[in-house]
């Protein structure tokens, strides 16, 4: 089996968890603070490992106290790291309310940036398909992606635009539409970009533009596939701690079960499975014993 390039950031989560968004002027007490590694390329990218699937994290990793964290973190999690830059590493601070919501405020560092010669210690030669995120094309690097993946139009690209999709420049965002990307994205992400009132009118719009798969993740009412016919996938029941990395994890499992053969109807299943478990954590990982107790869930 071939490769995954998986294109964008690692970072700290510093999770903080208050009873709800403090208004302007408004002195909260926050209940809880931790730190945990995070990004959503890391978060596809670590997804994929759990899976056996073979892929590798282009991530710059930079300096600082947060650069330092995450090349700790990476090494101790046996994650090559193969790009080291002087610049200094951001962070998100992730707000938690209570029921679990979150609400991110992101300090962007090197990690979000790209260059082609980030790939210079990594066996491109292996490579057929590629994760991208939406937070690096809006990046001053974004160009860098996009042309990067021109060279190789026999990639299989799995796009996420992210909450940010507005932000986007829309001559970039026309030309990531114009590789015909596999897109996943939310219902609200979806609703908003589009001008449509439902899902389905929404992939259908975005399928005109791309002539691929779309796949939208629907909360608590599940997930939603269209390649020409509708599919739709009930959710899986969870105690939620925290949203922090559902629609990342949920990703990474759908390019999982690509890889290993299934169709996109029983990926974006399967991919329920694995966003429902990561939920009721705090934070976006998977350790080794969730991933094996939730696959048995699964089968």
């Amino acid at each position: 089996m071939k490769q995954t390039l998986v294109i964008g950031s690692t970072v700290v989560d510093v999770i903080i968890n208050i009873p709800h968004l403090p208004k302007t002027g408004e002195d909260i007490h926050i209940t809880r603070q931790t730190r945990s590694l995070g990004g959503c390329a890391f978060i596809v990218s670590d997804i994929l490992r759990h899976f056996g699937v073979p892929c590798s994290l282009c991530t710059a990793v930079g300096s600082g106290i947060y650069g330092d964290f995450v090349r700790k973190k990476l090494e101790e999690r046996g994650v090559p790291i193969y790009v080291s830059r002087p610049e200094e590493n951001g962070c998100c601070y992730c707000m938690v309310e209570e029921g679990g919501e979150r609400t991110f405020i992101v300090d962007h560092g090197i990690e979000y940036t790209f260059d082609e010669q980030y790939l210079k210690n990594i066996d491109t030669d292996s490579i057929d398909s590629v994760y991208v995120c939406g937070l690096e094309i809006e990046e001053s690097t974004g160009w860098n992606i996009i042309e990067y993946l021109r060279k190789h139009p026999d990639y299989t690209i799995y796009f996420a635009p992210g909450s940010r999709i507005l932000e986007i420049q829309p001559d970039r965002m026309e030309a990531m539409l114009a590789l015909h990307p596999v897109v996943h994205l939310n219902e609200g992400e979806s609703l908003a970009f589009t001008g449509e009132d439902t899902v389905e009118k929404a992939a259908r719009a975005i399928h005109e533009k791309t002539g691929n798969v779309v796949i939208i993740t629907l909360g608590e009412k599940g997930s939603y596939c269209y390649d020409g016919t509708d599919h739709y996938a009930d959710p899986v029941p969870a105690t939620v701690c925290d949203t922090i990395g559902a629609g990342d994890s949920h990703m990474g499992a759908v390019i999982a079960a690509r890889r290993l053969g299934y169709s996109f109807p029983e990926a974006i299943r399967i991919a329920n499975h694995v966003s429902s478990a990561v939920v009721t954590k705090a934070g976006g990982l998977l350790e080794k014993e969730d991933f094996e107790k939730l696959m048995i869930s699964v089968k």
